[in-house]
């Protein structure tokens, strides 16, 4: 990355065509981003000689061959060493920077009143900047085992979720760099899940940032207010002072963080504009990110069109991975599912709305399998739909949702030792289905949805007409 300005003269640059010459290893390292419209008008026909000889006949042009093609003498080097070498590529690359970067911004000067055009302007700028020599070599993979895997596990990776059967699911939560989806249709809690979560990583000491494109900042946090007192909004209102008391003795022990509103159709600039403006003004290391949600967000390095939700959601999925892995974020998000989703029991790929283009890039995606009755019966349960890291997918977890709070916390069930019941059989027991029949109906019995049983006020009733059944079949037998 460009630090501070250099002035590549001929000379600088005429040396390095002599270090290619001398080397033909250098220029195939730097192959990549060679290009002669960044050299001295007077090089150029030599650069493009150079290039054209070693894609044609696949070695480096001799001195001799240079001088009498160009007329342009570029004489090798000698006694060169390690150190000279990595001089070359190190300047190299900056130079080639600067030069693609200066053409960008003059090219840029005339499509500057055109707004259509900002993201041409855009594109050049950013791959200036991308311009970058692949001196990283890689993992080499015999060379310590435990030591990357050490690294992998425990170096800033895997973060738990605050929701052990999620973390069992995950094989041990979530990790940075990676793009994490919440799936669930209008009104399905997704906004309510990432608050939860977030939630629990600022418990953990992590900081981080809830931006929203769909409720306001005000409304957002209330319900974060809520979740973290225990107290429901009206309660709130009635108690403003009892909550900002728990809400800044909580803050003490907590990470820092921010809410932020985008209006919808904002792109992933914005957030990055954003982000880095926090951390230059309020010192924050931001750990983690919500996005409420992908389908409100435009991609910035292309120009899509608004209705093609397909290849929209692609680019804006793409560029969220980028930002999470460039970053080291935890990175969590949130999508719709169609309408085909609506009172299925599991979903799958084919329920995401706009398509699969989300999922491909994605790495671990959840489902959000509820309903107004599991929720004011307490119960949210989450699918995985996909997942990287883990061979979890198609498993379901339950956990405890507080009404009033709105809080999620995890029941602590032990996802090893006790099956866990899908949404069907939730909803099955919500409808209320008995092998009771039409005594039920006859008696006005009531019975519990989660488990089934009959109210013990109830089971005198029950009781009354089988003795009068009883006793009506004794007297037939004396008869």
């Amino acid at each position: 990355m460009i630090d501070n300005y250099k002035e590549y003269h001929i000379e600088a640059q005429t040396y390095f065509l002599r270090n290619m010459v001398t080397n033909a290893e250098l220029y195939t390292r730097v192959a990549s981003i060679i290009n002669s419209e960044n050299f001295d008008r007077r090089l150029r026909p030599a650069v493009d000689f150079i290039v054209d000889h070693t894609n044609k006949y696949s070695v480096m042009p001799d001195p001799e061959q240079i001088k009498a093609m160009t007329g342009i003498s570029v004489d090798r080097l000698d006694d060169l060493t390690d150190g000279h070498y990595d001089f070359f590529l190190e300047e190299f690359e900056t130079f080639t920077q600067q030069k693609e970067l200066e053409r960008a911004i003059v090219k840029s000067a005339d499509l500057l009143d055109k707004k259509p055009e900002w993201p041409a302007i855009f594109k050049m700028v950013k791959d200036a900047f991308e311009i970058s020599l692949q001196t990283d070599m890689g993992t080499d993979y015999f060379a310590d085992p435990k030591g990357r895997n050490d690294a992998y596990f425990n170096n800033g990776g895997q973060v738990s979720t605050g929701w052990p059967q999620l973390d069992h699911v995950l094989y041990g939560g979530m990790s940075r760099g990676e793009l994490n989806i919440f799936a669930g249709g209008s009104g399905s809690g997704k906004s309510l899940v990432m608050m939860n979560l977030a939630l629990n990583w600022l418990m953990q000491g992590l900081s981080g940032v809830y931006i929203t494109l769909e409720l306001s900042e005000q409304l957002t946090s209330l319900r974060t207010d809520a979740m973290l007192t225990g107290m429901s909004t009206k309660d709130i209102r009635k108690n403003l002072d009892q909550a900002e008391l728990k809400v800044k003795m909580s803050g003490k022990k907590m990470g820092q963080y921010r809410v932020k509103a985008l209006p919808a159709q904002s792109k992933i600039t914005d957030i990055m504009a954003y982000l880095k403006e926090v951390q230059i003004q309020t010192g924050i290391k931001v750990d983690f990110v919500m996005i409420d949600y992908l389908d409100l967000l435009m991609p910035a390095g292309v120009k899509v069109n608004v209705n093609d939700q397909f290849v929209k959601d692609k680019y804006v999925s793409e560029e969220l991975r980028f930002l999470a892995s460039k970053s080291r974020l935890l990175l969590v998000t949130a999508c719709q599912l169609n309408r085909t989703a609506v009172d299925e029991p599991e979903f799958d790929h084919s329920h995401i709305a706009g398509g699969i283009s989300k999922i491909n890039t994605a790495d671990n995606v959840f489902g959000i399998l509820t309903s107004r009755s599991m929720r004011e019966r307490g119960k949210y349960q989450i699918q995985c739909m996909k997942s990287r890291s883990s061979t979890g997918v198609g498993m379901k977890i339950d956990l405890d949702y507080d009404v009033p709070s709105m809080r999620i916390t995890d029941p602590g069930v032990d996802s090893d030792n006790k099956s866990q019941p899908s949404a069907s059989d939730i909803m099955s027991k919500i409808k209320i289905t008995s092998q009771i029949g039409s005594m039920k109906e006859s008696t006005q019995e009531s019975v519990d949805p989660i488990t089934g049983e009959i109210e013990p006020e109830k089971n005198k009733v029950v009781a009354d007409v089988q003795s009068a059944k009883l006793k009506s079949l004794l007297a037939s037998l004396k008869k």
